[in-house]
């Protein structure tokens, strides 16, 4: 959740377990087309990086595929579920993202409009902070988990510890602003957490519930979900690990509140690539809203509202997020004709250069 690798991010580790049920030894996966033999090395380099697991969904001009390495559980030969839910960290700004462009279309909120029209009195520069702002991360609003403890050990401490939406906002208030609002780019979760508490506010239901109504329950979504409170991720799933002094902690149940509206939500690779067809499709967000979502500008880092570029190798332009959060890294990017797709969980306890090797993944998924 710091940099653009984890934007998407609430921070490491991973591995999976089918939770409740007998885990199968796994077996060796034999790619049937060279799409499927660069995933493979893809998924190789990033086991080579410190991840336990992986699975990984890619579509292809129509032709589906998924595949999987690594093991379920740390130091066992049991196989990654082809179908396991996971945390997808910070890909759950895609799903606000998603909502809030829907209610700009229905003229219901509107993006150059000051915060401060919607949530009076909540940020100390709710009159010069935009909605647009919020969303491409132009806020200036200082990241709030930057003032947690989630590097190593010190996560532990806060591992089940319940926030509020205005105790995280409260976090990044306290500090001054970054820089003047509109004048730069910095990747800030606090932007989602406002962003959760405007549309609450605007249609009188929380966020998950408008998520859950808007996109998950229409499209069929039904393995996604937010935790709502709960610590536990519904089986099947792999296990996630945390690296705490070098070390992998076992980190799958925990309270992920501290994520909120900004990566606390739960799917699996078949939900997203449900989610990203629709979103391509034109049955989420009409073309104008769809367009708005990927506004990049140079100065944004390739940030639109709620998605950003990722330029692969083959000259291909996948549009996506990533996310992390203790134990789990997800990716989930789309070309916008929508005939590239990939879809991807690691379970890991990756080490500090590990962001080309995950990114890797991608490449190969939309090149082959």
């Amino acid at each position: 959740m710091r940099s653009r690798f984890a934007a998407g991010a609430l921070a490491v580790a991973v591995t999976a377990l089918l939770a409740g049920a007998t885990p199968a030894l796994a077996q060796p996966q034999a790619p049937a087309t060279a799409t499927g033999t660069a995933v493979q090395q893809a998924m190789d380099r990033i086991l080579a990086n410190g991840a336990v697991g992986v699975q990984v969904r890619t579509t292809r001009d129509g032709r589906t595929a998924t595949a999987t390495a690594g093991s379920s559980v740390l130091g066992t030969p049991w196989a990654v579920p082809d179908d396991g839910r996971f945390r997808i960290g910070s890909v759950t700004k895609m799903f606000i993202a998603t909502v809030l462009l829907q209610l700009v279309e229905e003229e219901r909120v509107e993006l150059d409009a000051p915060v401060s029209r919607y949530l009076p009195g909540l940020l100390p520069d709710g009159d010069t902070i935009t909605v647009r702002m919020l969303l491409q991360h132009t806020s200036g609003l200082y990241n709030y988990t930057d003032a947690l403890p989630l590097d190593d050990g010190e996560f532990l401490a806060i591992r089940f510890r319940p926030y509020t939406p205005h105790e995280l906002v409260d976090l990044s208030t306290s500090r001054p602003l970054d820089f003047a609002p509109g004048t730069d780019w910095a990747y800030s979760n606090t932007n989602y957490i406002v962003l959760g508490m405007l549309i609450e506010k605007v249609t009188g239901r929380s966020w998950d519930t408008e998520v859950a109504a808007r996109i998950t329950t229409p499209l069929g979504m039904l393995a996604t979900s937010a935790p709502r409170g709960s610590v536990f991720i519904p089986a099947p799933h792999a296990r996630g690990y945390h690296p705490v002094a070098g070390v992998p902690v076992d980190t799958t149940e925990l309270d992920p509140s501290w994520g909120g509206a900004a990566g606390e939500m739960i799917s699996t690779t078949a939900d997203l690539d449900l989610f990203l067809t629709a979103l391509i499709d034109g049955r989420l967000l009409r073309s104008a809203q769809l367009a708005e979502l990927t506004s990049a500008k140079p100065d944004t880092d390739g940030y639109g509202l709620g998605a950003f570029a990722r330029n692969t190798p083959c000259g291909l332009t996948a549009w996506g997020h990533s996310g992390g959060i203790p134990g789990y890294t997800t990716l989930a990017f789309t070309t916008l004709d929508g005939s590239r797709r990939m879809e991807a969980s690691v379970t890991n306890g990756l080490g500090p250069d590990s962001e080309d090797a995950v990114y890797g993944i991608v490449d190969a998924a939309i090149c082959g």
